[in-house]
């Protein structure tokens, strides 16, 4: 017996799209009524056929996956990563049976639970309780089974409170809570599961992720979608990306996702705009310049673990008053916050405003680092965020041949030890 459980063979979907031509000038009203009898002629010739209604003057064609072929195995859990509007959610829902392709085939071997927006398969007039039962049923489960398994999904849920409640009164975060743990624990064998998980708190994204490795160890199959990399990393052993509708890689997830953050995040150490009215922000300020550098070496050497950084920002103060002040959030690629620093707040004048710290050498890890700026005024509201305004990479230093792979952690401080010979006696164990 095979253990292939998915299998896609030249799979492709598209979509028709509709386009309003822009229409400039005096419309007279007569012009108006043709347009709209010529729309709605043609809208109910094409109800008549079987013909999708699109909205528009002009239809575009648009694949969202195109010729896409691969297979999972039965165990395996595999991340599907790649930039918004890659064809990722398109997949999962043909996996679903929500929509069908275009093009090609999919075989699926066993049954298939899937969470892939806040809801799916809830009715929100009915309560928490009844919704367990409902999904149960969709997702071809007795009434005996779920029985069985319903003071699990209500422990691993954590809204018992809420039982009784209407989920169209739940909050985003519960919702979620009670739709992945009926998937979950009613024994699919096969657990799809997109974005929606990061409506969740990081507890429970966390006792989600546990979940799942423990769906995949008892021998069923998931596939996670998903922006965030530490969680890919964590799950999937097997990651595919996705690439305008294609497949663009597949592997090893250490690997594809390495490649993936690489290609997505290039080295950004210096921005500069000389005039006021094209810099990013608004009336308030607006940014000069941030760059991150460092005194210590030659222009074109490369960041090392042991290099002083100093992060240097400039902006435009058009505030006749107020308190100003800076803060900086560095992250690595992985989306980890690595550190947040705030400037003191004070009061500025009109005109060019300056700031600067410096990260101190052995401190950061090695890697690639992006910078987040806000200037934020009275301590509490953000005139401006600017998210990877700076984007850099620290390397590791040689070792005469000895390296050992990346250390382990955010950072990698070097921190004075004090050793010392103790007062008592020594004493050799006998």
């Amino acid at each position: 017996m095979s253990d292939i459980v998915i299998k896609s063979e030249n799979l492709g979907k598209k979509y028709v799209i509709g386009h309003q031509a822009e229409r400039g000038g005096y419309t007279a009203l007569r012009d108006v009524l043709m347009q709209n009898a010529r729309t709605l002629w043609s809208k109910t010739k094409d109800l008549a056929i079987g013909k999708p209604i699109i909205e528009g003057d002009t239809m575009e064609e648009v694949w969202a996956l195109k010729d896409v072929s691969f297979e999972i195995r039965r165990g395996e859990a595999v991340g599907i990563i790649g930039r918004n509007g890659a064809g990722k959610s398109t997949l999962l829902k043909i996996l679903s049976r929500i929509t069908e392709p275009s093009t090609g085939r999919v075989t699926i071997k066993g049954r298939v639970a899937s969470l892939l927006e806040v809801g799916t398969g809830f009715h929100p007039e009915l309560s928490g309780r009844e919704n367990i039962y409902l999904n149960g049923t969709i997702l071809g489960m007795s009434r005996v089974e779920i029985k069985k398994k319903y003071d699990e999904i209500v422990a691993f849920a954590e809204v018992e409170k809420y039982l009784d409640t209407p989920v169209k009164r739940y909050s985003s975060g519960m919702y979620v809570r009670l739709a992945f743990a009926v998937a979950a624990h009613l024994e699919p064998e096969i657990l799809l599961v997109d974005e929606v998980l990061a409506v969740g708190d990081a507890a429970f994204q966390k006792k989600c992720l546990g979940k799942m490795g423990d769906v995949a160890k008892e021998g069923r199959t998931v596939l996670f979608v998903s922006h965030n990399m530490a969680a890919i990393k964590s799950l999937c052993r097997r990651v595919i990306l996705f690439e305008k509708g294609e497949i663009g890689a597949e592997g090893e997830a250490g690997h594809v996702v390495a490649d993936y953050l690489q290609e997505e995040t290039h080295s950004l150490m210096e921005q500069v705009w000389d005039d006021p009215a094209t810099a990013p922000g608004n009336d308030k300020v607006r940014l000069r310049h941030a760059s991150v550098d460092t005194l210590d070496l030659q222009p074109g050497e490369p960041f090392t673990v042991e290099t002083p950084l100093q992060l240097s920002f400039q902006f435009w103060n058009s505030l006749p008053d107020g308190v100003l002040n800076f803060s900086v959030v560095l992250s690595n690629l992985e989306g980890v916050c690595i550190l947040n620093t705030v400037s003191p707040a004070k009061p500025f004048p009109k005109g060019l405003v300056s700031g600067s710290f410096v990260i101190p050498g052995n401190f950061l890890n090695d890697g690639t680092y992006t910078v987040r700026l806000l200037i934020v005024q009275d301590t509490s509201v953000a005139l401006v965020d600017f998210h990877n305004i700076l984007v850099f990479e620290v390397q590791d230093i040689e070792r005469q041949g000895n390296w050992y792979g990346k250390w382990v952690g955010a950072v990698r401080p070097r921190l004075d030890w004090v050793f010392q010979k103790s007062s008592h006696a020594d004493r050799t164990p006998s």
